[in-house]
């Protein structure tokens, strides 16, 4: 089955035997059971749930994996993810990283005894450099966030695995209709589902894919211990958003490459950080790893007062935290999704108070691209 055939009809395990079109959202919180030592598969929600099943099944296909494990929001999945780990092991990670999974790696694990070396993953001279005998996992985003740095993922995964560490993959960016780390070579796939998956900045979801069956049993085990399980009306949110997922990557897409070139003109910009552009430095790997360069667009401005009134002067984009929805967002990572790391480190990687990240929505490229040049003209 083709890639938007499958997000359309999803899993074809059929849930239901009434002939709905739509999943039915199971919501309850526990099963009967038909009698003692019986059950219909479905004993209690923090478990599974025919929808949340559906939408499993469903992701771990699109992402060419054996199973895939949904979680009540990205940050859950990496949290549950951490319980793979334990007091002693170090984890390689990109240094331009999400900003929440940098608070939850310094603030939280390394409180219960991992420790972290955050380098340059697009650069695996260094992240071998990095490597020691407790090191146990390279955590990579590609592209980063909001940087846009590209990680070569089939190169990382043989470094991997001459070292015997795990490769885990953050797509959230490019989603598994762009890329699909798993088959070059990954261990865990993670998502922060709040995004394209679902796509209308509606709900928020998580989602871990792998592969191998022992490694799917033991997230299986630690998800339905520590219960950060997906609703199951949030499923069905997912299970609806994933259906148009490859049209609004289709049009995102097209949209961001002609807003990167337009921004790449503007006097007021001093440089625009997207893989698609012919002068990123990521260019030619991006163009043999993905099947496309996504919709997100980081740019610098000449100065602080023009991206401040460029967020103060908006109007069809938002002034927003989060990414991937059908509507543009405009976010100012200095203040919003990097600002729990510390001011010099943030700098050295570009993350200054000139820096913005662009969303790009599904609307007409047009209509945002007067809207950006409405909100950088000088009052």
């Amino acid at each position: 089955m083709k890639f938007n055939t499958l997000c359309v009809h999803g899993s074809t395990d059929p849930c239901d035997r009434t002939g709905s079109i739509s999943v039915p959202i199971y919501q309850t919180a526990t099963f009967s059971h038909p009698g003692v030592r019986e059950s219909t598969g479905y004993d209690y929600s923090r478990m599974q749930n025919p929808t949340r099943e559906h939408l499993e099944k469903t992701m771990a296909r699109l992402e060419c994996g054996r199973d895939a494990i949904a979680f009540s929001s990205g940050m859950a999945a990496i949290t549950a993810l951490m319980e793979l780990f334990s007091p002693g092991d170090r984890i390689i990670a990109s240094d331009d990283l999400y900003g929440g999974s940098r608070r939850l790696f310094e603030n939280i694990n390394v409180k219960n005894g991992l420790s972290f070396d955050f380098v340059n993953t697009s650069d695996l001279a260094l992240v071998e450099a990095a490597i020691r005998p407790e090191t146990k996992a390279l955590f990579v985003e590609t592209p980063t966030n909001p940087m846009m740095q590209v990680t070569d993922i089939a190169a990382a995964a043989r470094l991997s695995r001459k070292h015997s560490l795990r490769l885990i993959v953050d797509n959230t960016f490019l989603t598994p209709y762009f890329q699909k780390p798993l088959t070059l070579g990954a261990d865990i796939v993670i998502h922060s589902g709040t995004k394209y998956l679902g796509g209308h900045n509606d709900t928020l979801a998580g989602f871990l894919v792998a592969s191998d069956p022992e490694l799917c049993e033991r997230l299986r085990f630690i998800y339905k211990t520590t219960g950060a399980c997906l609703s199951p009306f949030d499923s069905w949110l997912l299970i609806r958003g994933i259906k148009t997922l490859p049209l609004r990557m289709e049009k995102q897409q097209e949209s961001a490459q002609a807003i990167a070139r337009w921004l790449c003109g503007r006097k007021e910009i001093r440089k625009v950080f997207y893989p698609g552009l012919p002068d990123h430095p990521d260019y030619e790997l991006s163009k043999r790893q993905t099947s496309g360069f996504g919709a997100m667009i980081s740019f610098e401005t000449d100065g602080r007062e023009t991206a401040e009134r460029m967020l103060n002067r908006v109007s069809l984009i938002r002034f927003a935290e989060s990414l991937g929805g059908v509507e543009t967002l405009l976010t100012y990572p200095m203040l919003q999704t990097h600002a729990d790391v510390p001011k010099e480190e943030r700098e050295a990687k570009g993350i200054n108070e000139r820096l913005l990240r662009l969303s790009v929505g599904v609307e007409d490229a047009d209509d945002l691209i007067e809207d950006l040049t409405q909100a950088l003209k000088e009052e």
